[in-house]
């Protein structure tokens, strides 16, 4: 099993959206890194652990774990034109990007923002705390307990 972490805009999609929907469940859509593609391509698995992090708000948090229940298919909206997501140099033949389904599993008893994250030096190697533009990155076991007990404080 694996440790990610996915960035979402709440006012876009949020923790709470994940929760209530009927299934607690959803695909992953609108990636369109290739890094980011690339490790729910190549990495990610079925039953790999997610934390939810809210960004672009007031407070930058991680709020939330998911779990990959789906592993990489095509990412449907990429082919329509309606779509934000819609990429002219994708087709069926071809496809660029890929999402996978992740289903909610828990809120954080407390959310772990940004802030502290940066501010804690057991946490080194993450991703966010150096160059946070990625929409999905790995977490080390680690990192992934440390968060977990932040959030318990």
């Amino acid at each position: 099993m694996a440790y990610w972490l996915f960035k979402t805009e709440p006012d876009a999609y949020s923790i709470d959206d994940l929760k209530s929907d009927v299934q607690q469940s959803t695909f992953w859509e609108g990636i369109r890194n290739y890094q980011a593609r690339n490790f729910m391509r190549d990495q990610m698995q079925v039953g790999d652990k997610v934390f939810i992090y809210h960004s672009s708000c007031k407070v930058p948090a991680v709020v939330g774990i998911a779990q990959v229940t789906k592993a990489a298919e095509t990412d449907p909206y990429q082919f329509d034109a309606s779509s934000d997501y819609y990429d002219p140099k994708s087709t069926p033949d071809k496809p660029r990007w890929i999402g996978v389904t992740v289903q909610f599993v828990e809120l954080l008893s407390s959310q772990v923002t940004l802030k502290a994250i940066k501010a804690d030096d057991a946490i080194v190697d993450l991703s966010l705390k150096k160059a946070g533009r990625l929409s999905i990155m790995p977490v080390t076991e680690q990192e992934w307990r440390h968060i977990i007990e932040m959030s318990k404080r």
